[in-house]
């Protein structure tokens, strides 16, 4: 029989093409034209907040080598049109998106203002820095406690710079505190960062007037809806336009904003000009005109008892969603509702107010909201455990819910507008695993033994739940090749995730072929013209669904044309290793002949090599496939899900502190995860460890730092700092619980976004242990734990 590759440490089939350096990513793409591909190049506004007075492009088209120039007033029709807004929310009473070039005012420094097509991006970028804009520099409004301020307006129709307010309760939280034998309040912060993939924005065009199609090359997460935006805007059937996601650098979340300024820009002049027209963004503008996330403030009131059970949870928080809200409420809205984790307190109200800066707008970055809301319930838990003088570890296990309490109703509404109900999980179990993993119980000794030695250490625990494998949908297209080769379209685009590995194991194991006779293609609407996208670990539950089904779909067809080309009963038939056999006899078939006999023209059938082989015309009466069959051996299926299956995980580390210089250092980082059944192992464990190093980043280093006038001063790999390897812990011990999805056929829950998402919690925790000060704002440098010790020994 065929090892079950379901659950494997199968190696990655992708990885020999990049490490030979035969990756190929947009701004490789060469389009052969006769006349060659041009190059794009983008005025960007240099300030905050300013309105365009005058925009003077004459010395633009004197210049040899520059075929055209666009500001607003240039753009045609639907063009003209702000932003699709994507996620539109009752709540979000002041929805704001940017247009493809500014029109009379720019919000923030990056702002596109004006588009340059020349020969080279060289004359391209000579051609910007000739053009004169005229502003009316206006104040700018920076940071969250500026925009509450709202002594200026970020957009004259918000004077209080309040996009949107909303609220979430279940239960009376104030009332439940107020009776609370126990009481304490936090004030707590995470600053405002951002992804920073090793690729940047890049998309390349092609206009064919013969027949009229355009081909659209980008580096997205979303190819079918930057297709669905192009279409729109440019006034073309939707046939009419192909995306193709060739390999993407990092993705991270920035690049699901989908249409990026770019991604209609190059289209349109690529029609407009007759020839192939490409841009790249450098380091300095995916810093200033992409995207950020993260930054958020929050006021938390808890009421507890004497075993440190949550009797009341009342959190308030600013959620800074930068000059516009492409994306909606979704950041501020996951941490709202994720920020419970395992927990189940009495009763619960959320309330937010999402405001408006003139800073680069925020779009999810791995963990979406997650990573705040998990900061912030883990402090709670860590400031309770204080207050009582009890153990951190006993404190979470008194509140968590219990394996039997599942599916578990929050009474909340989750981001994709249904029930925030966790469907599987074992709170309790992971607890024991993370606790045994670092050693918790013998650290106090460990402590100990440092400090007598001068040295000082800490240890931090963290919990998460998080959301995943959201809807609508994804589907997929399965099929069998007459060589016997599986060809599988998904309409996901991929980033490094191992999709050409996990979803070629489930396909291998469904149809019963060998794993080298699988291929997968992402990221090509000619292949698969419907989908949704890659981001919220949504991939393997939602794909890694549509491919079972549509696997199953190929192989219940192959069986039946099999079992009548064998003469035998479907239910006797099995595949192994490519072959439709018949147990217990020699009679067999290739999988490749079966797909032969799906075609409705006819073959003659060779008896000793049970091969179809030469074509003849005969027997017209008789189809050889059921009547209700479509020609081909294939399957497609599309798979919705109920609600979100949530996983969970927790991660504890040992830090050191310098007592002079206050660096600090990870000694060890242990993580149990729980995504259900596992596909890859090997492939999860690369999904945490790349996670980590985010985590690790989010919680040491990364920050955007911006000055009063809106401008930001770490937009370089120079001055944004960013662990290298020396920082991100050498070995992270992980250990797997797997608590399957009753949701999904494959028992899966999503592993994408979990290594970071508990990383700043449990870090601060850490630090705080070792040095005895409470940490209520992340990411934290040497400099800042340096300043909180003098303001602890100034008294």
């Amino acid at each position: 029989m065929t090892t079950r590759l379901f659950g494997q440490r199968v190696e990655r089939v992708e990885d020999q093409r990049f490490l030979r350096g035969r990756g190929r990513y947009v701004d490789d793409v060469l389009v052969d034209t006769h006349a060659g591909t041009l190059h794009a190049a983008v005025l960007r506004s240099p300030h905050a907040h300013a309105r365009i007075v005058g925009i003077d492009v004459e010395a633009v088209l004197d210049l040899d080598g520059v075929h055209a120039v666009w500001t607003h007033e240039d753009l045609p029709g639907p063009m003209a049109e702000p932003l699709p807004l994507l996620i539109p929310h009752p709540a979000l009473t002041h929805g704001r998106t940017q247009h493809a070039l500014a029109r009379d005012e720019v919000n923030y420094v990056g702002e596109a203002i004006a588009f340059v097509v020349a020969e080279d991006r060289y004359v391209a970028e000579d051609a910007v820095d000739l053009i004169r804009v005229s502003y009316e520099v206006l104040p700018p409004v920076v940071g969250i406690d500026a925009a509450r301020a709202a002594t200026c307006a970020v957009h004259d129709d918000v004077p209080d710079n309040v996009g949107a307010r909303m609220e979430q309760r279940n239960g009376d939280a104030p009332a439940a505190i107020a009776a609370a034998p126990r009481r304490i309040s936090l004030d707590l912060m995470i600053e405002r960062s951002s992804c920073q993939p090793m690729e940047g924005r890049g998309v390349v065009s092609r206009w064919d007037p013969d027949t009229s199609r355009l081909t659209v090359w980008s580096s997205t997460q979303t190819s079918t809806g930057v297709r669905g935006c192009v279409a729109a805007r440019l006034g073309l059937d939707l046939d009419q336009v192909d995306v193709i996601t060739p390999d993407v650098g990092g993705g991270f979340g920035v690049k699901i904003n989908h249409p990026w300024p770019e991604e209609l820009l190059v289209p349109m002049a690529a029609r407009a000009l007759g020839r192939p027209v490409k841009f790249t963004e450098d380091r300095r503008e995916h810093f200033i005109s992409s995207a950020h996330e993260r930054g958020q403030v929050h006021h938390v009131e808890v009421g507890f008892d004497d075993d440190g059970r949550v009797l009341g949870l009342d959190v308030m928080f600013w959620h800074d969603h930068g000059a516009y809200s492409p994306y909606g409420l979704i950041v501020p809205i996951i941490t709202a509702t994720q920020l419970l984790g395992p927990y189940k307190p009495g009763a619960y109200r959320v309330r937010f107010e999402s405001l408006f800066t003139n800073t680069v707008m925020v779009t999810p970055y791995r963990g979406a909201g997650r990573p705040q809301g998990c900061f912030v319930m883990e402090r709670t838990m860590d400031a309770i455990a204080a207050e009582l003088g009890l153990d951190r570890a006993e404190v979470r296990a008194a509140n968590f819910i219990q394996p039997d309490e599942f599916p578990f109703d929050h009474g909340l509404v989750f981001q994709d507008g249904r029930e925030l109900e966790y469907d599987s999980g074992d709170y309790p179990a992971s607890l024991h695993k993370i606790k045994e993993l670092i050693g918790w119980d013998g650290f106090p000794a460990l402590k100990a033994e440092a400090a007598a030695e001068g040295r000082r250490i800490g240890i931090g625990l963290a919990c998460y739940v998080e959301g995943t494998g959201v809807g609508p949908y994804e589907g997929a297209h399965v099929h069998v090749e007459t060589s016997g080769k599986v060809k599988v379209a998904i309409g996901l685009t991929t980033q490094g995730q191992g999709h050409a590995t996990v979803f070629a194991q489930i396909v291998a194991d469904e149809l019963g072929v060998p794993l080298e006779d699988v291929e997968v293609v992402s990221g090509d609407t000619r292949r698969m013209p419907y989908a949704v996208g890659t981001f919220a670990s949504r991939a393997a539950v939602m794909s890694g669904s549509a491919v079972h089904l549509a696997a199953k779909a190929a192989k219940d067809k192959a069986l039946r044309i099999a079992a009548e080309a064998l003469e035998a009963d479907v239910d006797d038939l099995e595949i192994v290793d490519g072959v439709v056999r018949v147990r217990g006899t020699d009679a067999s078939l290739a999988l490749g002949t079966v797909a032969v006999l799906s075609n409705p023209l006819r073959y003659a059938f060779d008896e000793a090599s049970k091969l179809a082989t030469q074509f003849v015309v005969g027997d017209p009466g008789k189809p050889p496939v059921a009547e209700d069959d479509e020609p081909g051996l294939e399957g497609r299926d599309f798979y919705s899900p109920q609600r979100a299956t949530f996983a969970s995980g927790m991660h504890a580390v040992i830090v050191e502190t310098d007592p002079d210089t206050a660096e600090i250092r990870i000694l060890r980082y242990a993580v149990v995860h729980d995504c259900g059944n596992i596909i890859n192992p090997m492939i999860v464990e690369g999904q945490i460890h790349g996670g980590v190093a985010q985590g690790v980043g989010g919680a040491l280093y990364e920050k955007m730092e911006y000055d009063e006038s809106g401008q930001l001063q770490n937009a370089s790999f120079m001055d944004f700092l960013m662990p290298y390897v020396t920082e991100v812990p050498g070995e992270i011990e992980i250990d797997h619980l797997e608590t399957p999805s009753p949701l999904n056929p494959l028992g899966i829950k999503g592993a994408g976004e979990a290594g970071v998402i508990p990383g700043s919690a449990a870090i601060a925790a850490a630090i705080e242990d070792a040095e005895g000060i409470a940490i209520t704002s992340m990411p934290i440098s040497p400099s800042d734990l340096f300043a909180l010790r003098s303001r602890k020994e100034t008294p």
